[in-house]
């Protein structure tokens, strides 16, 4: 009998190490990248609606924008999608869509279907722009400031709350615009909380 209890008892304690790792681990969605403070990474893809007009780095300068790197075979996308609709509809910033290894018929497919909340979208057929941005896996978004600096990065569906908690303060505690009052009381809730 004891034979089988050191092993049930060496299998409880590494499980309830693994839990308490797990419970203790940082937020899986707001991994540090190494482009925070940089400039976006230079490139030129193809537009998905207009081939004659290239989607490029250079389009990311002048206002505030969001990137957001997705693919139609991601589950994850589809879950965000509406909250890219509703932030689309909000006309805070433009959204810039980056199609990763995916088909142009499928992704237009799926925009046509769902709709589109995009500005522009590049078309990242072979995946390398996404890995110089270090894409982990889709949906990632990132939040570009006027200057082409990458200011945040987020891993994982785009949700309302995230959006109004990561993104909106960022960009409304630069521009000394607070937009909404929900955006005004995220912003206090996330100064008073040292965020």
């Amino acid at each position: 009998m004891n034979r089988f209890l050191l092993p049930l008892a060496g299998f409880a304690l590494l499980l309830v190490v693994l839990l308490i790792g797990l419970k203790r681990a940082p937020d899986k969605n707001n991994l540090p990248s190494p482009l925070i403070g940089k400039p976006v990474p230079q490139f030129t893809l193809p537009n998905l609606f207009d081939n004659t007009q290239p989607l490029s780095s250079e389009a990311l300068k002048g206002r505030w924008s969001l990137v957001n790197v997705w693919g139609t075979w991601c589950g994850e996308c589809r879950a965000e999608h509406a909250a890219l609709l509703q932030i689309k509809q909000e006309g805070r910033v433009p959204i810039i869509g980056i199609d990763w290894k995916d088909q142009d018929e499928d992704a237009l497919t799926w925009l046509a279907q769902l709709g589109n909340p995009y500005d522009r979208v590049g078309a990242d057929r072979d995946g390398r722009v996404a890995i110089d941005w270090g894409v982990y896996g889709a949906p990632e978004s990132f939040l570009i400031s006027p200057t082409g600096t990458v200011v945040f990065k987020h891993i994982g569906a785009m949700t309302e709350q995230v959006w109004r908690r990561d993104f909106l303060p960022r960009i409304s505690a630069t521009t000394g615009r607070a937009g909404s009052p929900t955006s005004t009381l995220v912003l206090s809730a996330a100064s008073g909380s040292g965020a």
